[in-house]
Parts: C-alpha cells; sequence; structure tokens
C-alpha cells in the first residue's frame, strides 16, 4: 500500500492524494457562464500541463501488498505485457496508486515515469469536460459510455511511438471500474476483445462482480487485500495523529479494517467526531435505553458530511454524497458490534442483522430520520433482551 491514499477526502485540510483530482475534470478551470437563454453547461477548458498531483511512488513503495507487486514485476519481467488488467479489492488499499506506478513502468521503463499524453485516468467526474452536452449536465453517478468512448476508445485507436523498451505506447486507467454503466461496458468489451496495438487498460474497482463475466475473463487479475496491523502500523507512522488519545486511535485502526484509505478519509473528514457522538449512544441502546437523540444526531452528521463534500467536489452529485454518507454510517455502526461480538456474541449478531436491515431501507430511499429511529428502538430492544437473558 503507498503512503498516500488513493482515494478522495471530503474536506480540504489534511486532505489525501486524490486520484480524481488529478483528472482534467479537477483541474479544469471555470466554465463560463452561458448567455441569452442557453442553460446547457459549457464543457470546461482543460489545462495542457503534466499531472504534477498524481501519486509518483514507485512500486517499491507500496506498502503491504507483496503479493500483488510480484504478479506485475513477473509479469513486466516476462517481456510480453497483457493489455487488460483489473486490480479489484477493498476500497483505499493501494490499487489505484500501483496502477500509476505500474502503467509509468511500462510506459517508460527506465524512468518509471510517463506524459500526459500517454497516462490517462478516466472517471465519472471526467463528465464535466465531456463534449456531449447531456453528458455535461447530468449527474456524475456513472461512468457515461460517451466518457469512456471520449476518454479511452477513441485516444487508443491513435496512433503513437512508444518509447525504446516500453512494453506499452498509451496507458489508460479506470478508477471506480464498477460504475461504467452497461452500455460502456459493451463498448469497451470491444476494445478489450481487439485491443488497440501498444494500449494498456486497467480497470480498479472493490466491486468486480459489477464488471461484466465477459470483461473479467479477458482480463489478468490482480487481488488486492486489506493490510495486515503491522502494514497499518508502518502507514500510521507517516501521519500525525498527536490529536488523537489512544481510545480515538484504536478505533481509527478497527474502523479502517485495513485500509489506509479509509483510515485518511474518517482523520480528514471528521469521522473521528462520529465516533466520539454517537458511541456513547450506542452504549445507551447496548443496556437497553432508548438513546433518544441518537437518529437526530446522526443525521446532522450526515448531511454536514454530505454538504462539506459537495463543497469540495463542486461538480459532485448531491445524492451520491448522501449514499456515501450513509455507507459509512453504517460501516461504523457493523464495525461497533462486531467489536462487542466477543463479550456479547448473541447480542451482537442480532445487532448486525437490525444494522444490515436499516442499510437496505436506507437504500430504498427511506428518510434517514425514521431508518434511524427505528434503528436506535430496535438496538435498545436487543440490549433490554439481551440484559433480562443475562
Amino acid at each position: 500500500m503507498a503512503k498516500k491514499p488513493d482515494k478522495p477526502a471530503p474536506k480540504k485540510s489534511a486532505k489525501p492524494i486524490s486520484a480524481k483530482a488529478n483528472t482534467p475534470s479537477a483541474r479544469a478551470g471555470k466554465s463560463a457562464k452561458p448567455t441569452g437563454a442557453a442553460t446547457t453547461k459549457a464543457p470546461q477548458q482543460i489545462e495542457a500541463k503534466p499531472l504534477p498531483r498524481l501519486p509518483t511512488l514507485g512500486l517499491d513503495a507500496i506498502i503491504g501488498q507483496d503479493e500483488a507487486i510480484a504478479t506485475l514485476r513477473r509479469a513486466m519481467a516476462s517481456g510480453r505485457l497483457h493489455h487488460a488488467w483489473v486490480f479489484e479489492g477493498t476500497a483505499g488499499v493501494g490499487k489505484f496508486t500501483t496502477a500509476l506506478a505500474f502503467a509509468r513502468l511500462a510506459l517508460r521503463p527506465a524512468e518509471g515515469d510517463a506524459d500526459e499524453a500517454d497516462l490517462h485516468v478516466i472517471t465519472k467526474e471526467l463528465a464535466s469536460v465531456s463534449r456531449d452536452a447531456k453528458v455535461r449536465d447530468g449527474k456524475q453517478r456513472n461512468i457515461a459510455k460517451a466518457v469512456l468512448d471520449e476518454f479511452l476508445i477513441e485516444p487508443a485507436t491513435r496512433t503513437r511511438v512508444g518509447r525504446p523498451g516500453s512494453m506499452a505506447t498509451r496507458a489508460f486507467l479506470i478508477d471506480e471500474a464498477e460504475l461504467i454503466e452497461d452500455a460502456g461496458q459493451n463498448s469497451l468489451l470491444k476494445t478489450l476483445e481487439e485491443p488497440p496495438v501498444g494500449s494498456l487498460i486497467v480497470l480498479v474497482t472493490s466491486r468486480p462482480d459489477r464488471l461484466l463475466a465477459t470483461i473479467r475473463s479477458r482480463c489478468q487479475r490482480v487481488a488486492f487485500t486489506p493490510l495486515d496491523p503491522p502494514s497499518m502500523g508502518r502507514w500510521l507512522q507517516t501521519l500525525d495523529l498527536s490529536g488523537l488519545d489512544a481510545a480515538a486511535r484504536d478505533w481509527l485502526l478497527t474502523f479502517s479494517g485495513g485500509s489506509p484509505g479509509m483510515a485518511a478519509l474518517a482523520l480528514s473528514s471528521g469521522l473521528t467526531q462520529w465516533h466520539a457522538t454517537l458511541t456513547p449512544m450506542l452504549a445507551e441502546a447496548d443496556h437497553g435505553r432508548f438513546p433518544l437523540s441518537f437518529g437526530a444526531s446522526a443525521v446532522k452528521l450526515l448531511s454536514g458530511w454530505s454538504e462539506a463534500w459537495v463543497e469540495a467536489n463542486p461538480s459532485a452529485s448531491k445524492d451520491a454524497a448522501n449514499k456515501a454518507a450513509a455507507r459509512l454510517l453504517f460501516r461504523m455502526l457493523h464495525e461497533h458490534y462486531r467489536a462487542r461480538a466477543r463479550r456479547a456474541p448473541q447480542a451482537s449478531a442480532r445487532a448486525i442483522e437490525r444494522v444490515a436491515r436499516a442499510e437496505r431501507f436506507a437504500e430504498a430511499g427511506v428518510q434517514p430520520i425514521f431508518v434511524l429511529d427505528d434503528l436506535a428502538a430496535g438496538l435498545a430492544s436487543i440490549g433490554a433482551s439481551a440484559a433480562s437473558e443475562g
């Protein structure tokens, strides 16, 4: 795993290196305001300069992914590099940073670096600079087929001369590849079946099951796993944790689940405050007492996180930000009850089922306050039953 996480954080302060912060959309200038009756967004102007903020770590600097790195080194040593790869595994464990290092070595083996003309990063945020007005105006929830056509399929077919010793002339990294819409996946499949000469395509995903089976079958798959405690300890040593007490540090390690990206997100976006606010209320529920303010407090935290995310990422979808915030909350709740499993295995199992039920309601669009108040009541009931049984 790299010493810098590969996922963005919603606040500007202490923000980890973000793959998406280095796409053309993030580096684009502000689009001009439309005149007259026109309301269609104009495509932003892309600056023609290198990508200085992309992580520049080499494969040697990746922490905790020894098996994945060994697989890539063997492939490069063979001298015949497969044209398509899937880097899969838990979010925030170094897939994207490794993909960057891998692509740079394939493009320029001697230097391990690449020019912007050679290295293309594809994300859903590229919709904001698409030539297609409908794509620009749409919410950035998925990677649209038009984005894939414009920024991958068409550039891949253009002739480019590689450097001496290079194993690829162009590299395309698709971050959050599970977000490619169905039509885009079918279009990508055709490219994988008849790859342009010299192209290298890496799909980075935490949900490989959402990719077409035919896409997965045409790619070399490399698994990335959560970091073990010693590796996480090495990574945490690179951070300033002086503002956290021992309990908060322990919670951070548990919550991250071996994902440095998740740990960095928790630190930079105030999730340690979520822990401080909600844990006492969960303790009340665990003892069979209904925490009256749990639902309202949780909704306030979710709303604040979503607003901060959209403020830091103006092109982001508010709906996507709300869903991301909810996933973080439910992850926190799941971890709380997993940690209690040794002390109260049966009650914790019932509580985890109740949290999962609440998460399904939230995903179905039920109002958060109703979901969370119902969850608090259910957790308190489980706590009361456990107390009476004990």
